[in-house]
Parts: C-alpha cells; structure tokens; sequence
C-alpha cells in the first residue's frame, strides 16, 4: 500500500522516468508514504489501472510527455471513472502549455505546470493535510539546484543491469530555438559539481558503465564540461559509454584536448545542425556559425573516437526540398556515424507557430504533432521525406549496412540517391516498419543490381561483409549495441 503513487509511461522499457526520481527524491518525509511504478506505451492503460489501484493510492502523480500524451489521457480518464476520490495530479512538459486546450487537464484534480520537482511535495503535503489549494492549475518556479536533493541513488540494481541511467549537469538553454521547449528554460542553471560527481562515482561503484546527460547545452560553461569529462577519463574503464549533447560551433581547444584522450567510441556527441539554410535560421531564431560547426566536426571525426549523432529537421517554415537536400549532402559530406532526420513537431508552448500563416504550416493536431506540410513542400512531399528518414535509419544508421549505405547514395548527391531507393523500397514493400532484416538485405542488393545497375557479385561481396561485421559486433567507429537507443530515447 502507498498513500502516494508516483507513475509514467515511458517510450519503452529501457528508458528510466527520469522526473520520477527527481520528484521522489525531494519528497522529504512523505518518501516513505510513496512509490514509483514505471510502465511504457505498450502496456494497456486499462492493465496500468489496475496496477495502480491495487496499491490504494490516495494521489497518483503522473507525468505527461508527448510520447504517452494518448495512452495517459485514457489512464487518467480510467482512473477517475473507477475511483472519483482519487487525487491526480499531473505534470511533464506537454501539459505545462496551453492547459486550457487539453482534455486530460480537465480531467486531473491538479496539474503543475514547469518544473515539479519541489511543488509536487509541497502539493502532496497540502491534500494530505486539508483539502488542497482552490486552484487546479499550479505553476513552478524553476528551482534552484542547491534546493534539490539528487535522485541518483534511487536507481535500482535493476535499473543500473538493463536500462538507461539519465543525469544532468544543467537545466535550460540560452538559445531561442523556436521549436524547442528549452528555449523557454532561462537561464541556464548549473547542478552542484561536487555533490554530482560523487553521485557519478557511487553508480560507477554499483557497476554504471553508460550514461546519458540530458543537457542540452553540454559544453556551454567551459569549466564544468572540462571537469565532466576529465573526471570520465580518470575513471574509464572498458565498456564505458557517456553521451552528451553539445553545441556544434563550440568546441575550443581546452575542451578538445580533454576529448582526444577518450578511447573510441566511449563518447557520443549529439550534435544538432537542424539547418544549414542560414535564412531559415534566421527565421527561426537559431544562432549557429555553420562554418565553425563543419570545422568542429571535421576534427571529431579526423582525431578523436568520438562517436558523432548528428540531427537535421525536415519542414522548418522557409525551407523547402532542395535546400534540405543541400543541407543533407552537406552533413553527409562532414562524415558523422549516425544522422537523425526527425520532422518538426509542434510543441506545445513553442513559438514557432506564429510562422503558420506566413508559410502554410499544417501539422498533425495529435501527438507527437509533426508537420503534415508547408507552403514550400506539400503534403505528399512531406510523406517521401517521412518514408525517407525511416529508411535512413533503417540502413544508415543501424549498423547493418556500414559499406552498403555509399553505394545507395552515389551519383554526385547523397539525398537524391538515397532518396530514390526510398521511393522504390516503398513501391516494393508498402511498409516502412517491421521489414526483417533479411528481406532488407535482399531488397537492397536487388535495388543495386536491378536498378542502379552495379555488379552483382561487387554488391553481395559487400553485403556479405556488412553482415559478418554486424554478426561480429564490430562495426568501426559505433559504440556498444545497447548504446545504440541512446541519442533517441526521450
């Protein structure tokens, strides 16, 4: 029994609630009165309820993200059905805007807006001892870090054998991206070094050899990203993998030096370009020296291990197809191991929708709300270039096809090239998801002879490799396999 119960659907089992543990962690002398329960977006809501119940919970927290905004809308909507008394009090990122538009905020007793970490306990104490505040909607401050108690214990042995264990340096960002949440989280606020370093060393103690940092500046303050990195260092062991994601023009040498003694693949660097349409940046309030970004990946990818993700959106407003495929071609060119074509999502609460009228921005008015299309590209366009960053995935980034991927991007443009396979992989199969990897191999091979016209034997010699290096493991310049989820999890 748990007079609290704090809960999520994550993405899928190995992503740990991050949040969860934070608003555990400060929960003071209510901690012992609560629980957590994880679950991810393939369980049935209606099977979570019932999990839930049986613990007899006089609150349930639950945190709200635009990859279980659906399936949380139906829990909450069980939950007050089968049990009106109930206190729900929800909170996350997608349900700290626009409030008045959403039917699960009408639904919960209570919802908190911003960073709960703090105000969830106060709320918890509140209920518990009366009846709770008149107003459902609470906003939060964001905390200062010496406020916080860090949640890096709570990590259970479980956790640490089979899933993602998250940290942060820091929360916000001093850009204004107009697509991003963190653009709406100044200033940048640091967490304690010292206290996070020895959390860092006591999971290094229980066995963590991966971690992932959410911060979405890493190497903004010079100082804390050295001693970051330099404390890894010290520590390396193999087996150990670190993921950052970093600002693409700023890599000085202090930091570059401190990067050239990692081992391969022990760091990956999310890298976000976004654009290289430096009028489309200007558009959408990004501010990036593309030139120092090529430079700087230039030099990750020629003198260090460094194990580069880089991201590109499809449909920014000002965008259209050729000036994406010049920026592909562009990054294609820089060499990073991992590009990650995502579209652009609506998010809620970002400003980047005072562009919808000026450049006919349509989007999906249901989760995760990407573009459907823009003045620039129309709608069928935008599904060839969905189609598109699915089969990027599939081939280029998973591991599968290391030397194969080229061959399908020859031809003087890497877009053009593999934009073609697209096209005909999707007349031959209808699918984009659950294609086996065998079938694919085949289908490849037979793109390449049938289609693009290469030698037979040349293509299957190659594929073959790809095969054997797959089955090996040892694919050049990758991180460790159950690494691979970690630049797209949440």
């Amino acid at each position: 029994m748990a007079d609290i119960i704090l809960t999520t659907l994550n993405a899928r089992y190995p992503h740990c609630a991050f949040g969860l543990r934070y608003l555990m962690a400060n929960l003071g002398e209510l901690q012992a009165r609560a629980r957590m329960l994880e679950f991810d977006i393939n369980q049935r809501p209606v099977d979570v309820v019932e999990v839930i119940l049986r613990h007899e919970p006089k609150i349930v927290g639950l945190g709200v993200y635009i990859w279980n905004a659906t399936q949380s809308l139906q829990l909450v909507a069980n939950l007050k059905r089968l049990q009106p008394e109930l206190t729900v009090i929800i909170g996350g990122p997608e349900v700290s805007y626009e409030c008045d538009q959403q039917e699960i905020v009408r639904l919960a007793d209570y919802v908190i807006t911003g960073e709960g970490d703090l105000a969830f306990a106060e709320l918890c104490r509140d209920i518990l001892l009366s009846h709770g505040p008149p107003s459902c909607v609470i906003p939060a401050p964001p905390p200062d870090f010496d406020q916080l108690a860090l949640p890096y214990d709570l990590y259970t042995d479980t956790d640490i054998a089979h899933r993602v264990i998250y940290v942060e340096a820091s929360r916000g960002c001093p850009y204004e991206c107009e697509f991003c949440l963190s653009s709406l989280d100044v200033p940048v606020r640091n967490a304690p070094l010292e206290p996070s370093l020895a959390a860092m060393q006591r999971l290094l103690d229980r066995g963590v050899r991966q971690f992932k940092f959410v911060d979405r500046t890493f190497n903004l303050n010079l100082k804390i990203s050295s001693a970051i990195l330099r404390f890894f260092l010290e520590r390396y062991r193999p087996g150990m993998f670190v993921h950052f994601e970093v600002i693409p023009d700023r890599l000085p040498q202090a930091l570059r030096e401190s990067i050239k003694e990692f081992p391969p693949s022990a760091l990956q660097f999310e890298v976000g370009i976004q654009t290289f349409n430096e009028e489309v940046a200007k558009l959408i309030s990004r501010r990036q020296d593309n030139a120092k970004a090529e430079e700087n990946l230039r030099w990750l990818r020629a003198e260090t291990g460094v194990h580069v993700h880089a991201d590109l959106i499809v449909g920014l407003p000002g965008e259209d197809l050729a000036s994406f495929a010049a920026g592909f071609d562009r990054l294609v060119a820089l060499g990073p191991q991992e590009i990650q074509v995502s579209l652009l999502k609506r998010l809620r609460g970002t400003p980047i929708v005072r562009h919808d009228r000026e450049w006919g921005m349509v989007y999906s008015p249901h989760p995760p709300y990407e573009i459907l299309q823009t003045k620039l590209v129309d709608f069928f366009t935008m599904q060839r270039l969905r189609r598109f960053a699915r089969y990027w995935d599939l081939i280029a980034n998973s591991g599968n096809f290391v030397e194969t991927t080229p061959l399908l991007c020859r031809d003087g443009s890497a877009f053009q090239g593999f934009m073609r396979f697209s096209d005909w992989l999707y007349a031959q199969t209808r699918q984009t998801h659950s294609i086996a990897l065998a079938r694919l191999r085949e289908l490849v091979a037979r793109y390449l002879t049938e289609e693009a016209g290469l030698i037979g034997e040349e293509v299957h010699a190659t594929i073959q490799g790809d095969t054997e290096r797959a089955r090996g493991g040892a694919v050049p310049d990758a991180p460790p396999r159950q690494a691979r989820h970690l630049a797209k999890s949440p």
